[in-house]
């Protein structure tokens, strides 16, 4: 058997060519609609070494894209331009049919990365918010780990959402009143709990007393707060509930529950100020001016 041709069944018969947006085609029936929400985003972390070469069919002298439609969209807005060229992988053998089965099949053997891969990964990068967390973690004796263990939590990706949505302060207190009242017990640190506390946390401010959380949800096992909140409803909300009833109990400074529903983020409040000011015609931000933030994958 020829070596040679042998190997070359694994290396797929293409070759790569630099087109103009403008000249390559993505509305093909197969697949997913665009969204401009993702557009949008990505192009405000614009970072030039995440852009995958485009896949790209050409049948009768098109150039249909088959995997990359967002790639060219984000690249075209940052550039402003559809005479921008882009890297890509042409294939001049498929079919429509074919086209469409790898598209719908391209992540069926992928495996994702998991929240702790990332962020771990993001540690060695030496990325700011990473390191923040991770300080802080182990400022409290604690470890983020991969799987739940004594001292560890591994619910990293609900770490990073507190401090995106609530900010630095809100974690720290999160963490604070986890290992002031359960003494870092494991299932004090799974995903509901924690954001079920920074709820707590944003909706009441100085209203809350570290004091009585402390001497009244202590008196609560975890076991017994999760029976509680999945009584209630799903989710960390349902936690957010069980803490304010237990809270309350006996307590001539209650919380009102009311309270809980209608206190919004920081970050919700900024965001609904600026589509207030764009409906207004106000001057909101400008849709690339965070170009220079750190980067995140196209």
């Amino acid at each position: 058997m020829n070596s040679e041709t042998d190997e070359n069944k694994y290396v797929p018969n293409v070759h790569y060519e630099l087109i103009p947006i403008k000249n390559l085609v993505a509305n093909q029936e197969y697949q997913r609609n665009l969204s401009q929400r993702h557009v949008q985003k990505a192009a405000a972390h614009f970072d030039i070494y995440q852009i995958n070469p485009v896949k790209v069919s050409r049948r009768d002298g098109v150039n249909y894209v088959f995997n990359g439609q967002h790639t060219i969209e984000i690249i075209a807005l940052v550039s402003g331009s559809r005479e921008t060229p882009v890297w890509c992988m042409i294939y001049d053998d498929l079919v429509y049919a074919r086209e469409a089965d790898i598209f719908a099949n391209q992540m069926k053997y992928t495996k994702p990365l998991l929240p702790y891969e990332i962020f771990m990964a993001n540690i060695e990068a030496g990325n700011d918010k990473q390191l923040i967390i991770r300080d802080l973690v182990q400022s409290y004796d604690l470890e983020i780990t991969s799987t739940a263990s004594p001292g560890g939590i591994c619910a990293v990706a609900t770490l990073e959402s507190i401090y995106d949505k609530y900010g630095f302060q809100c974690l720290d207190h999160v963490l604070r009143l986890c290992v002031g009242t359960w003494e870092g017990t494991p299932q004090s640190f799974s995903a509901n709990m924690l954001n079920g506390i920074a709820r707590v946390i944003n909706a009441y401010g100085d209203s809350l007393s570290d004091t009585m959380f402390k001497d009244k949800l202590s008196r609560v096992s975890t076991k017994e707060l999760s029976r509680t909140a999945k009584d209630r409803r799903a989710g960390s909300l349902g936690f957010s509930e069980a803490i304010v009833i237990f809270y309350n109990k006996k307590n001539h400074h209650a919380l009102p529950m009311e309270k809980l529903y209608a206190h919004k983020t920081k970050k919700e409040t900024e965001e609904q100020e600026e589509t207030a000011g764009k409906n207004t015609g106000m001057k909101g931000p400008k849709p690339l001016q965070a170009l220079q933030q750190p980067a995140e994958a196209v």
